[in-house]
């Protein structure tokens, strides 16, 4: 997982991953993208295949590279606790936020209601508060 996550803390490999991720490409296609060298290219490949999240294959004189998904499973795994605890805690808070409101007996205050008037004039005008009168017709 370390190896993943040092892998896509760099830009230009996330872009990469993004570049294969739905179709296979040769390390020139994918150098053609960017404003580096080729080694600089080369380099960012072989960090992603030493990760698992590039797979590489030779065709003829070329190497041809597609993405991984599944290294990034381990990842994935490690991220959704956190995202599931999250989760978690607001089901939670919702829940206890219905709750008082059930039991405080209909103390919440009631939701502002205006007459078809003042939100055909609002529209109309543009206003949106008293006083504002931009956009309002002469």
């Amino acid at each position: 997982m370390d190896a993943a996550l040092r892998a896509i803390a760099e830009p230009h490999r996330r872009q990469i991953l993004r570049l294969v991720a739905d179709e296979e490409l040769s390390a020139g296609d994918i150098a053609a993208h960017f404003a580096l060298s080729r080694p600089a290219v080369s380099q960012h490949l072989r960090v992603l295949v030493e990760a698992g999240l590039l797979d590489q294959r030779r065709e003829a004189t070329r190497i041809i590279y597609r993405a991984r998904p599944e290294g990034l499973d381990e990842v994935r795994s490690y991220l959704d606790t956190f995202w599931s605890t999250g989760l978690r805690r607001l089901r939670l808070a919702a829940e206890s936020e219905q709750r008082a409101g059930d039991g405080a007996g209909g103390s919440r205050p009631a939701p502002r209601a205006t007459t078809p008037s003042t939100a055909r004039v609002g529209r109309e005008t543009g206003a949106t508060r008293k006083g504002d009168d931009r956009g309002r017709r002469r």
